[in-house]
């Protein structure tokens, strides 16, 4: 299934989503679902409430809505540094690259943070399609460019300011949440998924995949509609919100 499907099959059984918070939509019909898509990944820190987003209005504000160099550029180079331990310059790309290895928060093999080149999801939504290409210091742009030849892309300074802020607030999150955060889910959850810290690895055949997750759906839960990828634990949600989907024939 496809993120379009899957959001089409919300809106048919639900309608708009009227708003977001933590890891809850609610719709238009006034039902709270429980997010375990999280926009792939990029919502992990939640919906709506950060000062990501004020930060990145502070910046439209001031007009600074092209691509320059500006202050943000190495702001965020700073930003992914503190994060990875070793420090780093930050380039863009819209598609996830078939080079470097992809860096997953609470999900990062030890020594993955020695590679070159890695690849790193905003954690903020509304940033699809953008990743960030972390180079490791030693390994320039130049360098990049010759060894892989990728199409790199601008960003504007007020998203780079506001994934900036969301990265720092990755930062205290990483700190924050750990295993009692996500096991306790466990009795539930590991019917259907593997969980590898906050993420969760369907068990079942993929060829029932499709069905399970409009079963998830109806039953006001969001999972990955991507068999190969994977769903999130939803930190913090009330552990009632699975009642409905214990030892449940899906």
């Amino acid at each position: 299934m496809t993120e379009q499907q899957l959001k089409n099959e919300i809106f048919s059984r639900y309608g708009a989503v009227t708003r977001a918070r933590g890891c809850f939509l609610y719709t238009k019909k006034g039902i709270r679902l429980t997010d375990m898509y999280q926009a792939n990944g990029r919502a992990i820190l939640g919906w709506g409430g950060s000062d990501a987003f004020t930060r990145l209005k502070n910046v439209m504000n001031r007009g600074l809505t092209g691509s320059f160099i500006t202050e943000y550029s190495s702001q965020i180079d700073k930003a992914v540094s503190d994060l990875l331990g070793n420090k780093r310059h930050v380039v863009w790309a819209s598609e996830i690259p078939d080079y470097g290895v992809v860096w997953e928060p609470w999900n990062a093999p030890e020594g993955l943070t020695t590679a070159k080149v890695l690849v790193i999801r905003p954690p903020l939504p509304w940033t699809d399609n953008l990743f960030m290409i972390c180079l490791k210091e030693g390994f320039s742009e130049e360098d990049f460019m010759d060894s892989y030849g990728e199409p790199l892309v601008e960003v504007p300074s007020p998203v780079i300011a506001g994934i900036t802020r969301a990265v720092y607030d990755l930062i205290a999150a990483l700190k924050e949440r750990e295993e009692k955060d996500w096991f306790i889910y466990d009795q539930i959850l590991c019917q259907y998924f593997d969980r590898n810290g906050p993420y969760l690895y369907p068990i079942i055949p993929e060829e029932e995949y499709d069905d399970f997750v409009l079963s998830c759906l109806d039953l006001g839960i969001i999972i990955n509609p991507d068999y190969n990828s994977h769903s999130i634990v939803p930190f913090g949600a009330d552990k009632g919100v699975f009642s409905k989907l214990k030892n449940k024939e899906l």
